[in-house]
């Protein structure tokens, strides 16, 4: 989902990471607090004054979003549930989860988690507002973080898919049908409505001569109908992929190459002269590692004629792996999950085949055609 970020640091371990897009909407903050919101709360400040907190409110309330992504994350732990990354954007932020949550419970404690932290900050900032009651500067920050932590938790908490509300509507769905995929495509129905009444308001709000947040309404409302529809069309690859199993979909015409073939040779006679980019690397039968074109690129050009395959190639025991009789939606949730783009297929101890997304995509066509 994001592409380009910022990296930040770890924290439990979970990467923290700032999507260009971040710096956009801080500037906005800062700029829109500077000259409109504090201007009119509180007169007669310096210019500075102004910019100086608008910056720190800006930069506390992103604080603000992490906590409220990491309430979310702490409990997703609690339930072996692996957290890929936090992300803060445009929108605020999100939690990716490496896997979907293992019973309505758990996915109701998640989803509740964050607005939760958002409440609990809304209560403290308030208390603080009435301890700095004679620091007018402090009062005002303390005043704007109560209020947009409230409006946070209230906002996400609106049943739309895939708000924080419209993963409790799943969960409780969920809970009484007993059907995950079932609650996920009601929940994302339920996002899309919820999504267009965002979308008209907005467009409501641009022909009353509120451009500014009428634009930004119908933006917020086609980031929602976008994540729902998402969700959506997962649930119907995940149906059509169900019960089919990876030796369906695995491709056997993988090319074996030699461990001291150079990078060289390989790009010349099989990556150029037969449009291949992924190889095992092995002899005597025996695989010891797979060499992409992206392991290729990764070493400079320069050294291609002196560098083995067996040198570029991640060996066999680093690679994950897949078993031919699991289903094709576990591998890809496992290389979505891990972040590689094909997985050797072992049996017995041997390499059998490749699984490759692109493996997959042409799988489904064939599906497709088939059901047709």
């Amino acid at each position: 989902m994001f592409r380009h970020t910022i990296p930040l640091g770890r924290i439990l371990g979970i990467p923290i990471g700032l999507d260009y897009s971040w710096f956009l909407i801080f500037g906005l903050l800062t700029w829109s607090l500077a000259t409109g919101y504090y201007p009119a709360e509180f007169r007669d400040w310096p210019a500075a004054q102004y910019w100086i907190t608008a910056g720190v409110t800006a930069a506390l309330m992103f604080s603000c979003v992490l906590l409220h992504e990491l309430g979310h994350s702490v409990v997703a732990l609690r339930f072996k549930v692996p957290v890929r990354s936090i992300t803060l954007f445009i929108f605020g932020g999100v939690a990716q989860l490496a896997a979907e949550p293992p019973s309505a419970s758990a996915e109701f404690q998640i989803a509740i988690a964050g607005p939760i932290v958002s409440f609990v900050l809304a209560a403290l900032f308030a208390a603080l507002q009435m301890a700095f009651a004679g620091a007018e500067s402090l009062f005002a920050l303390a005043k704007y973080l109560a209020f947009i932590n409230a409006m946070l938790a209230s906002f996400n908490l609106i049943p739309g898919f895939p708000l924080d509300g419209g993963r409790v509507f799943r969960a409780i769905v969920w809970g009484f049908t007993k059907n995950f995929r079932r609650a996920t495509l009601i929940a994302a129905t339920v996002g899309r409505f919820i999504a267009f009444l965002f979308i008209a308001f907005g467009v409501w709000q641009v022909f009353s001569g509120h451009v500014a947040n009428g634009v930004w309404i119908i933006f917020i409302g086609w980031f929602l109908d976008t994540a729902a529809v998402a969700q959506t069309q997962q649930q119907m690859l995940q149906g059509f992929l169900a019960g089919h199993k990876v030796s369906e979909a695995m491709s056997r015409d993988y090319l074996s190459i030699p461990g001291p073939a150079t990078l060289q040779e390989l790009v010349d006679s099989h990556v150029l002269g037969e449009g291949r980019r992924t190889f095992m690397v092995g002899s005597d039968g025996r695989s010891e590692g797979l060499l992409t074109l992206h392991s290729i690129k990764s070493v400079p050009k320069a050294e291609w004629a002196t560098t083995t395959a067996a040198q570029a190639m991640i060996p066999m025991e680093r690679l994950k792996s897949i078993q031919p009789e699991a289903e094709v939606w576990t591998a890809l949730e496992l290389m979505d999950r891990d972040g590689v783009n094909q997985l050797p297929v072992i049996s017995g101890g041997n390499v059998v085949g490749l699984l490759s997304r692109d493996s997959v995509i042409t799988y489904l066509r064939t599906l497709q055609e088939i059901a047709k």
